[in-house]
């Protein structure tokens, strides 16, 4: 009899190469993820409603029940299976540039719904042990195999400082490699609300230092930024970021997906701690906290000299024409116009809306990153 599966625990299916389905990022064209969940917990995830909740009954297996909720208390590493992968491998470095997304970069990304460099932490010492020295031969053989067997580009992407210990690794890559970390805040205290189990920003900031100074290509995703992130906070974050002269500085602020909001709210009321929630009340509340924190990173990077390498992530919920009017429209609320001067805002807005606000919205979206090494 098979022993008892638990929560962090080997998945049933390896580790592959697949296509990824993102908009508007600019990330890769493909995704290496080592586990089906993430022990960092970040409460503004988007990763259960887009793809975990899809495999319920499978997780079930592993006493995992409510995969929304329970984002965080589990993570199943992937196996590692050489033959399959490399047939991956070999079907991703075959794909035509014809049917690639143009803002791709053919790159590999690691990853795009769990984090590479991510610990383990199982029921006993000598399984937690497993599965995390498990994890960091994944992500090398992979790496290698890429590196040796291929000519696509690897994007990193963590979290983690575990990350330091395959910086030689990363550096035999040359052009091919860029290094990331996700740092929406330095602010430690703040972090540890919305990405309770994540290392610190501290310690990510360091990092990404060493890595600079190792020689990386190195680029930053400020996100997602949290409401309480205001200027003072955003300048403070952007500086430091600054000094790393990154390729790209990626920036988003919280989207709202399926439970993401209950359990930021649950983990605030846990630390005793009150957010700004009433931003994610309703739609329009949510548009008009989105595109101010877009708006107000912009001006910041323009004002410090960082807008070429700034690139915005505006969601796509953004441009629909009908909810700008609405946001323009309630901000002339308190207004008494006669049904003439209604109108006439209305026209202008709708102009604005046409020459002004889905260029830029399509600016954002259609933006390629840079890739070192690229003209």
């Amino acid at each position: 009899m098979s022993p008892p599966r638990e929560p962090f625990d080997f998945w049933r299916r390896p580790a592959v190469i697949a296509s990824n389905d993102f908009k508007y990022k600019s990330l890769s064209n493909w995704a290496f993820n080592i586990s089906v969940g993430c022990s960092h917990a970040c409460r503004f995830c988007y990763v259960p409603s887009a793809a975990t909740n899809k495999q319920g009954p499978e997780l079930a297996q592993y006493g995992v029940t409510k995969p929304d909720e329970e984002w965080g208390a589990f993570s199943l590493l992937r196996p590692w299976d050489e033959k399959k992968f490399l047939a991956s491998l070999k079907k991703a470095e075959n794909t035509p540039a014809s049917a690639l997304k143009t803002d791709g970069n053919r790159a590999v990304m690691f990853c795009s719904t769990t984090d590479p460099y991510q610990t383990f932490k199982a029921s006993t010492p000598g399984k937690t042990k497993l599965l995390n020295k498990s994890a960091a031969a994944l992500v090398r053989n992979a790496l290698i195999a890429i590196r040796d067997h291929s000519t696509l580009n690897v994007r990193i992407l963590t979290r983690s400082p575990l990350a330091r210990l395959d910086f030689a690794l990363f550096k035999t890559f040359g052009d091919r490699l860029v290094f990331g970390m996700s740092l929406p805040t330095l602010d430690n205290t703040r972090s540890k609300i919305y990405e309770p189990k994540a290392p610190a920003p501290s310690q990510r900031l360091k990092t990404l230092q060493k890595a600079k100074a190792a020689g990386l290509h190195v680029y930053v995703a400020m996100a997602p930024t949290y409401p309480e992130c205001d200027a003072a906070d955003l300048r403070h974050t952007l500086t430091a970021i600054k000094d790393l002269n990154p390729i790209t500085i990626f920036h988003e602020p919280i989207n709202i997906r399926a439970e993401n909001v209950v359990r930021i709210q649950q983990q605030a009321a846990k630390l005793n701690v009150k957010l700004n929630t009433k931003v994610f009340a309703n739609s329009q509340a949510w548009r008009e906290y989105a595109l101010g924190a877009l708006d107000l990173v912009q001006r910041l990077a323009k004002e410090m000299d960082m807008e070429s390498h700034l690139h915005l992530w505006p969601d796509k919920q953004l441009g629909s024409k009908a909810c700008f009017l609405e946001l323009r429209r309630s901000k002339r609320a308190g207004l008494k116009l006669t049904p003439y001067e209604t109108k006439r805002y209305d026209q202008q807005d709708l102009e604005t809306y046409e020459k002004q606000y889905l260029p830029w919205l399509e600016s954002k979206w259609h933006r390629i990153s840079e890739w070192p090494g690229k003209e």
